[in-house]
């Protein structure tokens, strides 16, 4: 790893364990009436591509269930199995939480109504995806063959496998002449109302209706390896607080162009 790489994956670490940005900061903001709506696909298939399993739910878990209901084919691509989320435990091995996460991704697409979604496995390695982003665009560009959206992580989210996995579907995207639209994970918690660093200016809102809020909540239940600790000690530790899953049970999702 270069010096230059070091810093910029010290500022995401810097940036997303800091304290976030209080979610009733985010439902007050006046622009949100303002922002236009995204038009999702009525037919065809849509691939949704996370980094790592639960990035899909937290991020665009209402719009699975909507294009489910919909009866739109689905294949959500795990590029990582989440294996790095607790690496110095001592009550589970990486390559047990990779069968965990993808066995809890499974049961909250199951809530979402998306039992008959189509998952594929990538295995690239979790916090190094950066480094297999060809291989990536070319897997990605093979699965967007035919499809009607690509949906995907934003580019600036602040984590660097989510980042390299937006641009992997971005490029794969222009290949296959495919719309892609982009979804924040961390955003929520580094960035604040009107942020500059933020391009709100091709940001559209997918609504979600009272039904499908509750999928979506009943969905991230789910991700139990996430959401509660594994044990007692700070490398078991909770990765997902309940004010950090607020930001994504609103009554919206959000996606960049």
């Amino acid at each position: 790893m270069t010096a230059e790489r070091r810093l910029l994956t010290s500022a995401y670490t810097d940036l997303i364990q800091a304290p976030g940005t209080d979610e009733a900061r985010w439902r007050a903001w006046d622009s949100w009436p303002s922002m236009p709506r995204y038009a999702l696909p009525e037919g065809g298939r849509v691939v949704v591509a996370a980094a790592h399993p639960d990035d899909e739910v937290l991020g665009a878990g209402g719009t699975l269930a909507l294009l489910a209901a919909a009866k739109v084919a689905l294949t959500v691509v795990s590029v990582t199995d989440g294996e790095g989320s607790h690496p110095h435990s001592a009550r589970i091995t990486p390559e047990r939480l990779a069968e965990v996460r993808a066995r809890e991704l499974r049961e909250a697409l199951d809530e979402l109504g998306a039992r008959n979604a189509e998952v594929v496995r990538l295995r690239l390695p979790d916090t190094g995806v950066e480094v297999h982003e060809e291989h990536l665009t070319g897997e990605l560009t093979r699965l967007l063959a035919g499809a009607a959206l690509c949906l995907a992580p934003w580019t600036g989210d602040v984590h660097g496998d989510h980042e390299a996995v937006g641009r992997a579907a971005l490029a794969a995207a222009r290949v296959t002449c495919v719309p892609c639209r982009l979804y924040p994970v961390w955003l929520w918690h580094w960035a604040e109302p009107g942020d500059a660093r933020v391009p709100w200016e091709t940001a559209s809102r997918i609504m979600l209706p009272a039904t499908v809020q509750k999928r979506k909540r009943a969905a991230v239940d789910r991700f139990t390896s996430q959401i509660r600790p594994l044990g007692p000690g700070p490398q078991d530790a909770v990765v997902l607080p309940p004010e950090e899953l607020a930001h994504h049970l609103r009554g919206w999702e959000v996606v960049f162009a």
